[in-house]
């Protein structure tokens, strides 16, 4: 006899763990474990009698998985739509999961994950190169006829002005830290992978197709780390001890989907106090020996915010 609950709620935590390798962002994927075994963010359960805290536990369960020490972690969001894991339709139980942003420094993650450039999952988002082609190949076109199609005319409205706000149409001003917005407009047209899957059909749009709703999560994650590294250094938990300012210019580049100006960035990290040189030189890469720089913790104690400005360049 089927003794489950179908009221009780399942409690998992979901880790975005990011690192930046090459100058590209990296977010740690396993399979989902569904037939299609897409790419999908590292989940565990929320043990209650064993762990304090829910942090403890995302900690605990991604050590045991991956042997990845977790520098930086913060709590991102609770997502629990109904239809968000499958297992739902089987037995009725409802599955509830408790994101967080978790940052490391390069290394080979052990128990079958893999890194992956989050630009396979966002490509619309990459704008190093200038605007992506796939925003006026494919994308604007989609949402355009998706807003003209909408016959209430206060609906069509509202989305027009979310389209505008979200992919920067009217005042020309790209925001990165838009990219959950983006993928809702995107989830909502039916544009991309995921809401053809939910909806029975086969999966297809632009950007991989992740498990679950894993692209939402990342895309919070994303969301977030862009806009944190401008007011807080949490950039540093991504570099090595030891970096040149060129490799913290293109980590941060990687991480915004921006070029920036060379002589302010290093300016404002210079002037703002967040790094001292070492006393050495890196001589392996191209060119002439750069210095070597660290990040000076010591500005946390003296001011709250120390901030990591990007100054666009051209």
């Amino acid at each position: 006899m089927d003794t489950t609950d179908p009221s009780e709620i399942v409690v998992g935590l979901n880790a975005v763990i990011v690192t930046v390798t090459d100058e590209e962002p990296r977010v740690l994927m396993v399979r989902d474990g569904t037939a299609a075994a897409a790419d999908a963010l590292p989940f565990g359960p929320f043990d209650a009698r064993n762990d304090r805290t829910l942090e403890e536990g995302l900690r605990s369960w991604v050590a045991q998985q991956t042997d990845l020490d977790l520098g930086y972690v913060e709590q991102l969001y609770t997502f629990g739509n109904r239809g968000r894991d499958p297992r739902e339709k089987q037995d009725g139980r409802r599955f509830i999961s408790v994101g967080y942003l978790a940052l490391v420094r390069d290394a080979a993650p052990s128990g079958g994950g893999i890194w992956r450039n989050w630009y396979e999952f966002f490509p619309w988002e990459d704008w190093r190169d200038g605007q992506p082609a796939i925003l006026d190949a494919d994308i604007l076109p989609a949402l355009n006829r998706w807003v003209e199609s909408t016959p209430d005319a206060y609906l069509r409205a509202v989305r027009e002005e979310r389209l505008a706000l979200a992919f920067g149409l009217e005042s020309g001003a790209w925001d990165e830290e838009h990219v959950l917005d983006r993928f809702e407009l995107l989830y909502e047209a039916g544009i991309v992978g995921e809401a053809a899957r939910d909806g029975g059909d086969e999966a297809d749009g632009p950007g991989k197709v992740m498990g679950f709703d894993h692209r939402r999560i990342l895309a919070t994650g994303m969301s977030r780390l862009r806009g944190k590294i401008k007011y807080r250094p949490v950039i540093f938990e991504l570099m090595p001890s030891e970096f040149t300012l060129f490799q913290l210019q293109h980590a941060a580049e990687g991480l915004a989907g921006l070029r920036l100006h060379k002589q302010n960035f290093r300016r404002l990290v210079e002037r703002a106090g967040l790094v001292e040189e070492t006393g050495r030189v890196e001589t392996s890469l191209p060119g002439r020996p750069a210095k070597l720089f660290r990040f000076r913790r010591t500005v946390l104690r003296e001011r709250p915010t120390p901030a990591v400005n990007l100054p666009r360049g051209g």
